[in-house]
């Protein structure tokens, strides 16, 4: 028997995510009356702009924080006299819940039971609203003709899914044992706008958009039903005011599709031969064939989906097209299996005097009446580029050493965004390893000169700026592809530009870029520029790695040339960065290797049976839109601070090939 609840003041949380964003717009618009306070700590897959469209409304307010954060949870809901929870946050990626389950059950179990223990204590909710997934039913019989119904066995497969089934069985005993007034929800997949494309469906679209390959797990014969996002947020409006207290609704639909059909239609909206594109992938550690719903329920309240997969593909797709940079650099999440790097965020009472409601420039203040001390470090590096290659070792790295770290959420370019994150993080120290190289490559650059203007010499510049204002030392990840051999510094002469040598090399748009900030950088105290050259690690199955990239080659040019080893030098940089090192830094392994040199290792240690060819650079010049820095850096700078810093050809040995050796010792 549907009811009729009308709430007064909703904490919805997770609200800056994709699904959440969608129904707190919808019912902060469609009801003026309710006011709208959202929780949401920012991860990776969240984004401020996905609440724009409401960023004004006098009925709604911002709060960054965590729901694993008891204080701020109950701070929150007596402040704001809460008497409605939306609980959507979570973390939700099934790829890297196989990768990250330790922080899949922080979230979506701790966060939640965090939550639940709350509305218990201040005893004013009159409806909480769990977010579940259809994932806790498990695995759909292929050739089964009704869907799970509400009451169906929960059987996950995943460990995400077995952390949504954990917080529903939470959420149901707070229900009985204390009488708190819960709803939960089991949805199907959901498509639509805004959504971070780890998802299959905003995945596939960028990918076509690249001209790469669509990545497919197994055969592609698993089946999946997808709701468009309008029409989950009205299936949430509808049982935010109709639904039944202890009662499960089903958010789903009959229409089914599998991956590979997805692919295709997909394939069809950008013109592209599907047989051409899709690719196959190792499959995951298990992927459930099929999920479905039985939604009758729902529907007896009186929901009906209303958007026609097509359309919906459709909206889709322009959205993405119009917004191809919405979530900046996104190359990690669009890998077949991706793996981001979380990092938790900062917990207890230090956390809510930094909580702001951003989008009404009202900071939240709260005196704090805990005993006890927030633990502390004596460094905490605030780093940009996380989905970058240089910047997700960083974090490793940070980890490793147990230094506490986070990533910046703003755009290099938006001043009020980095300064708000240095606020609220309070870091030690800065690190960029943010900024456009090129996709895949600087040739990317020539036709997209003003984008590589305004992260690479805009933004960094601004962050720079940002830091001194602040006091807080940079170290900046820039290049020493701005020189090439010349009459003073000739091929073979073991003669090394130094770092205060004029750059000369001009021939890409990339590196007159790098080349200008580095210059404009030197107005900048604060600042430690270390200049990267053709980054190689010990992860050869990264196509970003120099050896990598050579070993795919059909031809490769054989010119020495000076490179930076990853596995040896970043940490040299967290190193640079504890000493306070400023000014620039050839941040290259000493002497200088060939690309011949390197393959000769490929074969000696990884592939006996590996050939190449070589051709020479006017034949190379004839298949690539800019030309090539060839040069040798002096690295005597950077070793006389770090005596122990291995040449180029013992570190190759040391850190790429040894420990990926295939081929046995004679």
């Amino acid at each position: 028997m549907a009811t009729n609840y009308k709430p007064k003041n909703i904490l919805i949380t997770g609200a800056a995510g994709f699904i959440a964003s969608h129904v707190a717009i919808r019912i902060t618009k469609k009801y003026p009356d309710y006011k709208i306070v959202v929780l949401d700590k920012l991860d990776y897959c969240s984004n401020l702009k996905n609440l724009l469209p409401v960023s004004s409304s006098p009925n709604f307010k911002f709060v960054k924080g965590d729901i694993a954060s008891a204080d701020l949870v109950n701070f929150l809901l007596v402040t704001e006299n809460i008497d409605t929870i939306m609980h959507f946050a979570a973390q939700t990626h099934v790829d890297n819940s196989f990768g990250n389950s330790f922080e899949f059950t922080k979230n979506n179990i701790y966060g939640t039971h965090v939550l639940l223990e709350a509305c218990k204590i201040t005893g004013q909710i009159k409806r909480f609203i769990h977010v579940s997934t259809d994932e806790v039913y498990g695995e759909t019989d292929e050739d089964a003709v009704v869907g799970n119904k509400e009451a169906s066995q929960l059987l996950p497969t995943n460990p995400y899914a077995a952390t949504k089934a954990g917080a529903e069985m939470l959420v149901m005993a707070y229900g009985r044992s204390y009488g708190l007034p819960v709803i939960t929800t089991r949805g199907n997949n959901v498509y639509g706008p805004n959504q971070f494309p780890e998802k299959l469906i905003p995945k596939f679209i960028l990918l076509a958009m690249r001209g790469e390959p669509l990545p497919i797990h197994g055969d592609g014969t698993n089946v999946r039903s997808y709701l468009y996002c309008e029409d989950v947020a009205e299936a949430f409006e509808v049982i935010l005011h109709h639904g039944e207290v202890g009662h499960v609704y089903n958010i789903g639909t009959k229409r089914e599709r599998t991956v590979i059909d997805v692919a295709k239609d997909v394939c069809k909206l950008f013109s592209l031969e599907a047989d051409k594109v899709i690719m196959f992938v190792e499959n995951r550690p298990f992927n459930d064939q099929r999920y479905f719903l039985d939604d009758e329920k729902l529907k007896s309240l009186g929901w009906a989906e209303r958007t026609p997969w097509e359309e919906g593909l459709k909206k889709t797709m322009e959205w993405y097209v119009a917004n191809s940079d919405y979530w900046g650099d996104v190359s990690g999440a669009l890998l077949p299996h991706p793996r981001m790097l979380m990092m938790p965020g900062y917990e207890g009472s230090e956390e809510i005097k930094g909580i702001l409601s951003q989008f009404n420039n009202i900071r939240t203040k709260v005196d704090s009446t805990s005993d006890s001390a927030p633990e502390t470090h004596a460094f905490k590096f605030l780093i940009y580029g996380r989905t970058g290659w240089i910047g997700g070792l960083l974090g490793k790295i940070c980890e490793k050493q147990g230094i506490s770290c986070e990533y910046g959420k703003g755009r290099l370019q938006d001043r009020s965004s980095l300064i708000l994150d240095i606020q609220t993080i309070k870091p030690t120290h800065v690190f960029n390893a943010a900024g456009v190289t090129g996709r895949p490559n600087v040739d990317w650059c020539e036709s997209h000169k003003p984008d590589t203007i305004r992260t690479n010499v805009v933004g960094t510049l601004t962050l720079a700026d940002v830091c001194r204002e602040h006091g807080l030392l940079m170290m900046n990840y820039a290049t020493g592809c701005i020189f090439e051999y010349d009459a003073h510094h000739p091929e073979g002469s073991g003669i090394g530009f130094k770092e205060e040598d004029t750059p000369n090399f001009t021939g890409s748009f990339y590196s007159k870029t790098k080349a200008m900030v580095e210059e404009l950088l030197k107005e900048y105290e604060n600042v430690c520029t270390l200049r990267v050259r053709m980054p190689i690690s010990s992860d050869l199955s990264n196509p970003r790695n120099f050896v990598t990239k050579i070993s795919r080659y059909n031809k490769v040019v054989n010119i020495p040339n000076s490179m930076t080893i990853l596995d040896e030098l970043l940490p040299i940089s967290v190193e640079m960065a504890k000493r306070n090192l400023r000014g620039i830094y050839n941040f290259t392994n000493p002497g200088v290797v060939s690309h011949n040199e390197i393959l000769e290792m490929y074969k000696q240690y990884i592939d006996p049976s590996f050939e190449w060819t070589n051709f020479t650079l006017e034949e190379q010049a004839k298949v690539i839109i800019a030309p090539r820095s060839n040069n040798e850096m002096d690295a005597s700078k950077l070793k006389k601070e770090f005596p122990e810093l291995l040449s180029i050809k013992d570190s190759l040995i040391k850190y790429v090939f040894e420990p990926n050796r295939k081929v046995p010792v004679n």
